[in-house]
């Protein structure tokens, strides 16, 4: 039958010359071919196109004006801060600098979750107009996710640890904390790793995954607390004369008067012994210097007690006053009778010599 068709067509199948070139006809052939494809499809390329316009504009605008509320909204936090710090009470409770960082970080972190949303979002909308199955995707996407974030999971916790220790102002720059594995002042907090200054200097890195507890001394206020240590027979009523005439003094004097939140209070004898007596100072002071404050209020209280002729005492026992000495031979035995080997006693007690060896036969 194909050769018949062939025959018909007036073409030998045996043939094996080069093929003709196409002419005009084929052209206009394949040009109308091509415009009644076109004319057929025109509409839905069109819409396909214009839904796409029509998503970026729209994640474009909203990414934008999504970025600016974060931003309006960070520049009023820093505004609050400022109108508090002019008070009395900002000025102690209030770090401009750390409420500025602390109100970066989160505003950073806002704006990538807002950005990835939002982009994320109108590029899954891109690939849904051009009908492209995303369902293979998602799923792809989510065992992709599954195990990069098992292969990161300590990355992860450190992140997610940090973005809540911001956001809850756990700590910041300036503070003094306790972390557990380290402590010191905090220099920098970031997502990821939390920098501290120890006592000698040295500088702590520590993961904010691995911080299970924190400590921190310089928010609310601290308490300086000082021990007195007077001998049992001093006079009570002028021990807590002296010491109120010192919480006096230190509260008039700069720069303790700033210093100091509250009063120098004698909460009274803390323990008694035998030797001694213990007396509790206590005062409410900044956050984190109670230390200072401990330090001046010892000075003060050792001047005033050498002024007032109080004895303060601790450490050592304090050792037994001398008794006049008496008769020196009192502590010494008497004499006894068998000292003298010519005594009656020490005849008697001597034992008794052999015999001679011719008395002895």
């Amino acid at each position: 039958m194909f050769l018949s068709v062939l025959s018909a067509a007036g073409t030998d199948p045996d043939d094996t010359s080069t093929p003709k070139p196409p002419t005009f006809e084929d052209a206009q052939e394949s040009a109308t071919n091509a415009a009644s494809w076109v004319e057929q499809n025109w509409s839905t390329w069109l819409g396909i196109g214009l839904r796409i316009v029509l998503i970026v504009t729209i994640a474009v605008v909203l990414r934008i004006l999504v970025r600016r509320a974060i931003t309006k909204l960070i520049d009023r936090m820093n505004r609050t801060a400022n109108a508090v710090d002019g008070t009395a009470l900002g000025g102690l409770l209030v770090n401009v600098e750390r409420r500025r960082q602390r109100s970066q970080a989160i505003g950073s972190v806002l704006r990538s979750v807002a950005s990835f949303l939002i982009l994320g979002t109108a590029a899954l909308m891109i690939l849904g107009a051009f009908e492209i199955n995303l369902a293979p995707l998602l799923a792809s996407a989510g065992v992709a996710g599954v195990a990069i974030g098992f292969g990161a999971r300590n990355l992860v916790t450190d992140f997610l640890s940090g973005v809540f220790m911001i956001l809850e102002d756990q700590y910041g720059v300036g503070d003094t904390i306790d972390a557990g594995v380290a402590s010191g002042e905090v220099i920098e907090v970031g997502l990821r790793v939390t920098k501290l200054r120890g006592d000698n200097g040295e500088i702590w890195y520590v993961r904010n995954g691995e911080v299970k507890r924190i400590g921190n001394l310089s928010q609310g206020w601290s308490t300086a607390g000082v021990d007195v240590t007077v001998r049992p027979d001093e006079d009570l009523d002028k021990v807590k004369a002296t010491l109120a005439e010192v919480g006096e003094d230190i509260a008039k004097d700069e720069p303790w008067n700033e210093r100091l939140w509250g009063p120098v209070e004698i909460l009274g004898l803390d323990s008694v012994l035998l030797d001694s007596m213990v007396i509790r100072v206590s005062a409410k002071t900044m956050p984190g210097k109670s230390l200072g404050v401990e330090r001046e209020l010892r000075w003060r209280i050792k001047r005033a007690f050498d002024e007032a002729g109080i004895r303060i005492v601790g450490g050592l026992p304090l050792q037994p006053e001398e008794t006049p000495s008496g008769d020196p031979t009192a502590a010494m035995a008497p004499p006894s009778a068998y000292a003298s080997t010519t005594s009656p006693q020490s005849l008697a007690a001597s034992p008794i010599p052999p015999p001679p060896p011719h008395l002895s036969k």
